[in-house]
């Protein structure tokens, strides 16, 4: 099969690509994402079956979740859409297709797609995150995911945030249980609540309100930029990667690319810190690009 499929199952729309042999894109569809396992699986087997007959070829297909599969029992967990965990997707997918699949974390997609022909193209050890909804992690070395022994590698998201000051310990309990994962502090709901307080969820205007002196926004945006200085500069004392590149939507925030990198030295265990802090380039198709090229 020539014909390379991949689907983004994400919080609020689910993404189809076919690519062809070289990479080109054949056709690109987006639904809404259902909120129950069962639709899930159905939308999904919908989606490939469509592309196929339209495109009057079958096709490998890759699948980036937002969790991942235990190695144990082969069943969801760590989902953020926890409808999903526990659940067989994998091989409910696989009979409802009459085929193998291939899934992966969708952070692991997103670095996949960025290290073979995005931001990250080029460099040896890409570091990739999602800040979203969620927030995520994924790790691409030579051309290859690295899912670690336990497939929980580059899981950066529930680590705590790192050197917390007075005020922020021990954070919010994150969904997955735990107190002051860096998911509190630095997707998009956590900023838009520090910001405007409880039930605040979209972040996306305030750079907007800074850029217009907002004070209250001002204030949020350099809480975050540290925060992510922090949480990066963590990430660097241990592996030091090539790279680091920034999708979902809060990655669109300008404010990151400026402000973490002229924070991130006073935390990082070196005299230098030369890591460039970079855009996906696929915007937030990246995902289901590298679901694609799970079978390369």
């Amino acid at each position: 099969m020539t014909l390379r499929l991949g689907i983004d199952l994400g919080g609020t729309k689910t993404e189809i690509v076919a690519l062809d042999p070289a990479g080109g894109v054949r056709l690109r569809r987006r639904e809404p994402t259902p909120h129950e396992y069962d639709a899930v699986v159905r939308l999904i087997g919908d989606m490939a079956e469509a592309t196929e007959r339209d495109l009057e070829e079958k096709g490998s297909l890759g699948i980036g979740i937002p969790g991942s599969l235990s190695p144990v029992t082969g069943l969801v967990r760590n989902g953020n859409s926890t409808f999903l965990n526990g659940r067989p997707l994998q091989q409910d997918l696989e009979a409802r297709l009459g085929r193998p699949v291939r899934i992966s974390n969708d952070a692991n997609c997103l670095a996949m797609s960025e290290a073979a022909d995005g931001a990250g193209r080029g460099y040896g050890v890409v570091f990739a995150v999602i800040f979203g909804t969620g927030v995520g992690g994924g790790l691409v070395v030579n051309g290859k995911i690295v899912e670690g022994l336990n497939k929980v590698a580059a899981e950066w998201g529930h680590n705590p945030l790192p050197w917390m000051t007075p005020e922020e310990f021990p954070g919010r309990r994150c969904w997955c249980g735990r107190l002051g994962c860096n998911e509190v502090f630095l997707s998009g709901p956590a900023l838009a609540r520090d910001a405007d307080g409880e039930g605040m969820r979209d972040a996306s205007a305030l750079p907007e309100r800074a850029a217009h002196g907002d004070q209250v926004a001002v204030a949020a945006l350099e809480r975050h930029a540290d925060r992510a200085a922090r949480a990066f500069a963590s990430v660097i004392n241990l592996l030091d990667p090539d790279v680091i590149v920034l999708g979902g939507g809060v990655s669109n925030m300008t404010h990151l690319y400026k402000r973490v990198p002229e924070l991130w030295g006073k935390y990082v265990f070196s005299d230098t810190v030369r890591t460039p802090l970079v855009q996906a380039a696929h915007g937030d198709s990246s995902g289901v690009f590298g679901a694609a090229r799970l079978w390369d």
